[in-house]
């Protein structure tokens, strides 16, 4: 049963990731745009570096659940590397279990909380262009909720290495 929730989470985890590379290309779209449109006619536009900041920032915090399944994160694990295989995974096992999963599901909580208010409020930039602040706040606060999910996945394939006698 844990093997197969793992594998539903890592499957929709990898066709997340996939989606939120692809925002690479709007992001270029736009940066050659602006590029164009400033050295080349000297009319830089009003809302290209604040797109380029939105779509950027939100590439990222989608992408951070994929690069967990990854294991993509920096890590400083000089003496962990020490211990046999199966201390290390108890070590993760107690990493996620006191800090990563519950700094994540305060910190999924708070944005979707944070988001909220920003969506009732209709929340918009306080720059000349004035776009919309909610749909961006509401992709950061489900990057965070992504990663908390990949978590639970990573600390579930442990627990189950543990049993099976893998870790």
């Amino acid at each position: 049963m844990i093997k197969k929730i793992c594998k539903g989470i890592d499957r929709f985890q990898d066709w997340f990731g996939y989606l939120t590379a692809m925002l690479i290309f709007p992001l270029t779209a736009v940066i050659i745009y602006e590029v164009i449109m400033r050295y080349v006619f000297n009319k830089p536009t009003t809302w290209g570096f604040e797109v380029t900041t939105y779509v950027y920032g939100i590439h990222f915090m989608l992408g951070l659940g994929y690069t967990l399944m990854y294991n993509g994160h920096v890590r400083v694990d000089v003496l962990v590397k020490l211990l046999s295989h199966r201390k290390q995974v108890i070590i993760s096992l107690l990493c996620h279990l006191i800090l990563l999963l519950p700094v994540f599901a305060m910190l999924s909580y708070a944005t979707f909380d944070y988001a909220w208010i920003s969506v009732q409020r209709l929340e918009k930039s306080w720059t000349s262009w004035a776009p919309p602040l909610y749909p961006f706040k509401l992709l950061m606060a489900l990057g965070f909720l992504m990663f908390f999910i990949q978590g639970v996945s990573n600390f579930l394939k442990e627990v189950q290495a543990l049993r099976d006698g893998d870790g």
